[in-house]
Order: structure tokens, then sequence, then C-alpha cells
């Protein structure tokens, strides 16, 4: 009683405290020229199918996170809205890069005249984007205090940086101030950045949302509560948040705005897009309010209700909704649109390295390990779970990333007979219930961690169903998707349904997931093979082409032999939006439309 007490009395400091965030926006933000060409009377509401882990994007690989954050930070790249497959483009940049002639120096020129958005840190004075705070910001990623779920992606790339964080790793103080060789500012917009050897995926890593520009003095005022206090540049900024449940944004005063001119792809949609969108200034939409509905039923029903305007059309729909690849006409004629796509990412099940029931090098984990991938039947979770909106996935790279094989197949199979014999050989023996205890006679227990909804309770019973044919007792344990992902990050989870989605089309995005020195970052598996390792450094080092691809192949092959994860599936996504979504096209990599969609008034 007295911890529920305390728990309430917390959450009402933080929802105080975010009001009074709430109205220090407003306050300053009139101060401020307004530049936003957004409309507050236009607005965008949606459904996210799981929670945020807030927005400090150094903190945090959450998909949610992501989304929102992209509209609210601002990168020095992005991609074209339109362009197939996806184009970089510069954003805060003037244009793309200087470029040294040994691909090791990239020199970016700032726009003049960005601001981030009013906030009570910048003490009722305009704060302009300046080169330093991309240096700051890089810096932060790499502070060991950060903790940073994303310091793969920079360490031991900049010159100097990996030295400094190191000094800090000593001391227990990063030198903020200190200079870096790798990261110079020879004026207050042109940043130098000066890597220790060619990486040929630094310009992706440059329009990843983790490194959207932030500003020292608002990390500075609200520390660890930053990652529900973002600033940034971005076209949007939050105005109301309650964790788990409900995210407003409006548009950004201070945001300069753009003309909405992109060329039209290849694509069927596009010419009419360009023909509602083309020359309007944007952003068009002033309001974007996010609710958290983690059932796929609920989302349906408010899409149905029209209290989302474009969502992803819930798996178990597809019977009802589609006729193939197209609506069905009594959806057909309301007017609905729908776009079909592919999913530039991977489902997968977490299977922990380091746990000491399933972990391990020894012959007869990896055997355990095996048997598990080989009764969970992915062509029911095709056929029956996902309603056929997916394919059965042969590799950890999907498709339309750079080096994914369509030829190529998985060497472990569903197979629970043989499965049954792999235990038998390593002397996991079946007792009087049936069920097998470890070698050395001990009970033998999976536990998996899933999430709330329906579709996750199904999932459970296809796995309960394929470990009975073997005799492995199972208990699923139900969490929220913040919090599992944060045990997964800290190798606490024995085994995790997860799911990838690109943060850029290269095959080294997925392959970094299963790298060793990515443990307690994006190795929610906690994968260690030295084989492994060596493949993917070696990978990294060559630029696109044959050579690399192969190795990713030799790298999908090592994590057959250790049976380390089991692949499952890619998902083909339905996105339907209403009729007055003017613009709409779902990006293979940006996530949030908004800035550059439209609403006509309805």
């Amino acid at each position: 009683m007295h911890r529920k007490l305390s728990n309430l009395l917390g959450f009402k400091k933080v929802l105080i405290g975010q009001m009074l965030v709430v109205a220090a926006f407003a306050g300053s933000a009139g101060a401020a020229t307004s530049t936003n060409p957004a409309d507050p009377s236009k607005v965008i509401k949606m459904g996210f199918e799981a929670a945020d882990d807030g927005f400090d994007m150094i903190r945090t690989a959450n998909f949610y996170s992501g989304w929102v954050s992209e509209v609210i930070y601002e990168t020095l790249l992005t991609y074209d809205y339109l362009a197939r497959p996806a184009k970089l483009v510069p954003q805060t940049a003037e244009a793309m890069p200087e470029i040294s002639e040994d691909g090791k120096t990239y020199t970016f020129h700032i726009k003049k005249g960005i601001y981030f958005s009013p906030d009570p840190a910048f003490k009722g004075v305009r704060r302009e984007l300046t080169a330093e705070d991309y240096i700051y910001t890089f810096k932060r990623v790499l502070d060991p205090q950060s903790r940073s779920v994303h310091a793969s992606f920079l360490a031991g790339k900049i010159v100097g940086l990996d030295d400094l964080a190191a000094q800090a790793q000593k001391s227990g103080h990063f030198n903020y101030d200190a200079p870096v060789a790798g990261l110079q500012a020879p004026d207050r917009y042109t940043l130098r950045v000066t890597l220790n050897a060619k990486d040929y995926n630094f310009l992706n890593i440059m329009a990843y949302s983790a490194f959207g520009a932030v500003a020292q003095e608002v990390i500075s005022t609200y520390g660890a509560q930053s990652g529900q206090h973002p600033v940034g540049t971005g076209p949007y900024m939050l105005q109301t948040y309650v964790p788990r449940s409900k995210i407003v944004l409006v548009a950004n005063p201070e945001y300069r705005g753009f003309t909405w001119d992109f060329k039209p792809s290849s694509d069927a949609i596009d010419k009419q897009i360009v023909k509602d969108m083309q020359g309007k200034r944007m952003p068009q939409v002033g309001r974007v309010e996010i609710n958290i509905i983690e059932e796929e039923q609920s989302r349906w029903l408010a899409f149905q209700g029209k209290q989302i305007d474009f969502d992803k059309m819930p798996q178990l729909a597809a019977p009802t909704v589609l006729d193939g690849d197209k609506l069905k006409p009594e959806y057909a004629e309301q007017g609905i649109q729908l776009q079909r796509v592919v999913d530039a990412g991977v489902t997968y099940t977490v299977m922990n390295y380091k746990d000491p029931t399933i972990g391990g090098n020894s012959l007869d984990r990896i055997a355990l390990r095996r048997a598990i991938t080989m009764v969970y039947d992915n062509k029911q979770e095709v056929s029956i779970l996902r309603n056929g909106q997916a394919t059965k996935l042969e590799m950890f790279i999907p498709p339309g990333v750079v080096g994914y094989d369509p030829t190529y197949r998985n060497s472990v199979a569903y197979d629970p007979a043989l499965a049954n014999k792999l235990l038998d050989h390593f002397g996991y023996k079946r007792g009087a219930d049936g069920y097998r205890t470890m070698p050395d006679g001990k009970p033998l227990l999976l536990k998996f961690t899933r999430e709330q909804a329906v579709f996750y309770q199904e999932m459970s019973e296809l796995w309960k169903r394929g470990l009975d044919k073997i005799g492995i007792r199972s208990e699923f344990i139900i969490n929220n998707f913040a919090d599992n992902l944060k045990a997964a990050t800290q190798c606490k989870l024995m085994l995790w349904g997860a799911a990838w989605m690109a943060d850029y089309p290269e095959g080294q995005n997925f392959m970094q997931l299963l790298y060793g020195p990515n443990v307690g970052q994006g190795n929610h598996g906690c994968y260690s093979s030295p084989t492994y390792d060596a493949l993917y450094q070696k990978a990294i080092a060559l630029p696109p082409g044959p050579e690399r691809n192969q190795l990713y192949l030799q790298m999908n092959r090592q994590i057959e032999a250790d049976s380390a994860v089991v692949v499952n599936t890619t998902r083909i996504r339905s996105w339907l939006a209403r009729p007055w979504v003017k613009g709409f096209k779902k990006h293979p990599i940006l996530h949030a439309e908004w800035q550059y969609i439209d609403v006509d008034k309805h």
C-alpha cells in the first residue's frame, strides 16, 4: 500500500512537471518569429502498437521512440521522400558533403538560420543550430556515462574520439570542451569529420535519427529526464506526453519550412502524390496525436471509426479487407487508400547466449538451441498467425536491403523428429512426465518473455506446441515492450520475440545486431563468436559489392552453425489511409511522414 501511494505521488509529480514545461513552451514560443507554415487545424491521428521509451535517442533503440524523434531532431542528411531505392539527400546540410581523396574526411556546410524549438533551457534567447551542436551530439554518444546503445555506430571511427572516451572511462568525467582531431568546426557553420579509416556506411549513419543534433544547454538542464523533454530543430515539438499512453506533437514555431518538390519514382502512386502536393509549403499538418493501442482489434476498430487517419491494417483483418493485393469493394468505395509494402525488417527470436540454461558454445548448448530452432514452424506463423501478411525469412538480411540474396536457403529447417534425436544424443533425457532434463539431471525450463497483445499469445501457443513435441517445458512471462527491450539490452531475457527495422538500407545494419562488441547495445541475444566478429570486421572494411555480400552469406552460415538466433519472418504491411490524407507514401527507412503530407478538412 505504501509503495502504491509513493508511485501515485511520483506519477503526479511527473505530470505536474510536464505541464509546467508545456506551459513554458507556450510562453517562450510567442517571442519567436513563427516561420512554420503548419495549420493548427490540420490534425493527424495515429495509434502506435507499442510504447516508446522516451526521446533521448542516444539511450534507446526503441522503434517508436525513433519514429517520433525523426520529426523533433534533425540529422545532417536524410532520405528523399519518393525515391526508391532509398536515396540520401541533405537535411540540415546545404549539400552532400565534400569528401577527401582518401575517403576519410567529410566536410559538411550547415544551413544558416536553423533554430531549435523554444525552450526554457535557452532562457528566452533564440538558439541557432551550429556545427558545435553536432560535435557535442557525437561526443555524447561515446560518453561512458551515456551508456549509449548506439555507441557502436561511432566507436573506433573518428580520429581522437575514442581516446577522449577512454580518458573519461578512467576519470569518470567526459571533457566536452576537449578538442578532438576528427571533429572540427573551422567556422560556425562548417563541420569537418575525419575518420580513422574509410567507412562506406558513414553517410548512412549521418542520416540515422540517433545523430540528430541536440543542444548542450538542454541536456544540462534536464539531465536524466532529457528523454521526456526533447528539444530539436525539426518540424514538430512535444506538447503532451503521458508515458505509455499518449503523445501529442505540435508545429515547432521556429521551423523554417520547405517547399514540397520531390520527383516521382516508377511507383504508380507517385503521379497522384505529386499532383496533390507539388509546390506546397511544408509542413501542412499542425498537430499529431498518437495513442498507444497495443491490441490489433482495438486499433482496427479505431480506424474503422475514423479515429485514426492512417495505420497498418491488422493482420487479423486481412481476410475481411483484402481481395488478394486489392481492397474489397466495401472498403474501396470509402475512398480508403491501400499501399502494400514489404518491410525492410526482420522478426526473430532472441536466444540469450549468456543465459546459464541455453547459452554458451559447448556442443550440448548448441544442440539445445538448434533443437529449439527446429520446432518453430515459420510457415504456420505466416499462414495462420499473420494471415499470409508475411514471408518466411531464410537469412538475417531482409528483402530490399543491400546484401539480401533471394536464392539463399537456411540450413536449419523445421524438423521436430530430428530435434528429438539431437536432444537424445546430447543427454537431454525425458522424465516420467515426458519432459526433458539438462544433461546433468537438473530441470530444463525455457522462459519466454512476450508482450500483452493477442498476437504474442498466439505466437506463444505456437512455440509451446513445438516445444511439447520435443519434451521441453516452457513458460511465458508477459511484460510491456519498452521494459522488455531494456531487459534484453542488459542480457536478462532468456528468449524474446524481437524485430528490427532498417536504420539504413545496408546489410551491416542487421549483421551488427550479432556482433560481439555490440552486446549491451543492439546485440540483444548477447551473441559472441570470434569467427563471426572477424567476418564482420572484414565486411565493413569493404565497399558495397559482391565481395562484401559474400561475407554476409558466410556470417549467416555462422549464425546457423551456432544456432544463435531463430530467424522468423519479414512482414508485408498493408497501409490504409483515409481519403482526406494527401501525399502519403510509406518509406522503407523513414517512419514519420507527417511533415510530407497534407490533410483535407473533413
